[in-house]
């Protein structure tokens, strides 16, 4: 009766060319860092083998990608660390993304069993990682130079302010870094979910759509469906008790929540151990047999509480959406004040994953 996530690996197929149909000139990197959003990384590397290729923040990550037999083109966003990752990249053919001067001096250093391909990653204005816009040229040429890099070396950058279409941010990052890309005459990629959907400079020769491709809205207020995007992850549990109460009961920790009049109230098998956020607020849509009820009282660590008034034919072990399949993960992270991002990657292992094919 616990809870369980559906995952619709057909969605995410069709999720992966809703991207190429928006990027037909484009080659992809499907991201499946962080244990693909909460999906399941090899599941998901499974699912989106059409890819062109592959990315993932870390090298761990990449590793257990190749160890578990995937040959894929395969980006490390977050590129090596240590001597021993790079080790690892190279035993491994990552490619990897050069953000930061101790790296381009590891590469000149470290000998490599086999060279590496590299991307240059330009901070155009996420001031997070990556080269200022007039230190990269004389980096991206330093990088080419080494006999420890293989082929042509990548340009890349990331949108900061992508998910808001009004804001003028990206069109300046766009202006700071395409004249750099012009100079290098290199490969570029720029487009994440939210340069793919809704910014066309952004579609250049490699894009890297992430959230798109479980089905989730990159956007501030939008929703997937919106960009014809289909849900990969319904997450769902079932009604384990019903309980009838007087008018002014209170209902969970601290009573923070009462009984506006006599009414049932029903127990769902699910909480913040599973990944259901503690901070969902009182009338936080779940589904009962395919209509909304809200929830009751605070989210406990096995257990929420809603309210029956407006389905009094429900039974126990009906079952329960709490986001997916007709309840969008935009409008749960919207109402407990995060991003759908978080709440798929805060699925707990506890959760059983079940893998489907809709048609």
């Amino acid at each position: 009766m616990g809870p369980s996530a559906s995952l619709d690996l057909s969605a995410l197929r069709h999720n992966l060319q809703r991207v190429r149909e928006c990027a037909p000139n484009s080659r992809i990197f499907a991201v499946i860092k962080a244990n693909a959003y909460g999906h399941g990384m090899l599941r998901a590397a499974a699912a989106l083998a059409d890819a062109d290729a592959f990315a993932v923040a870390r090298v761990e990550e990449g590793v257990k990608l190749r160890e578990a037999g995937f040959q894929q083109k395969l980006l490390i966003l977050e590129g090596f660390f240590n001597q021993q990752e790079l080790a690892a990249a190279s035993h491994h053919q990552l490619e990897l993304a050069i953000h930061q001067t101790e790296q381009l001096e590891t590469l000149k250093q470290q000998p490599l069993d086999k060279p590496v391909s590299c991307w240059l990653k330009v901070d155009s204005g996420m001031h997070r990682v990556g080269f200022q816009p007039d230190q990269a040229l004389d980096a991206w040429k330093a990088v080419s130079q080494l006999s420890s890099v293989a082929g042509e070396v990548g340009l890349m950058t990331h949108l900061a302010n992508g998910d808001d279409l009004g804001d003028p941010t990206s069109k300046a990052q766009f202006d700071r870094f395409l004249p750099l890309a012009k100079a290098c005459g290199t490969r570029i990629s720029i487009g994440n979910s939210a340069g793919i959907l809704g910014w066309p400079d952004a579609r250049t020769d490699w894009v890297r759509p992430g959230i798109m491709l479980y089905g989730a809205s990159p956007f501030i207020n939008g929703t997937g469906a919106d960009d014809g995007l289909k849900p990969v992850m319904t997450f769902q549990s079932r009604l384990i008790a019903i309980n009838h109460y007087p008018k002014g009961s209170p209902i969970g920790y601290s009573g923070t929540w009462r009984c506006p009049e006599a009414m049932p109230v029903g127990v769902v098998a699910v909480g913040y151990g599973d990944g259901y956020p503690r901070h969902a607020p009182a009338g936080t849509p779940v589904l009962l047999n395919g209509r909304r009820v809200p929830l009751v009282g605070r989210v406990s660590m096995d257990m929420i509480t809603v309210d029956l008034r407006n389905q009094p034919e429900a039974k126990i072990g009906d079952p329960i959406v709490l986001w997916g399949a007709g309840l969008p993960v935009e409008e749960i992270a919207g109402l407990t004040g995060t991003i759908s991002y978080e709440l798929f990657c805060g699925v707990t292992g506890r959760v059983e994953f079940i893998e489907r094919e809709a048609h």
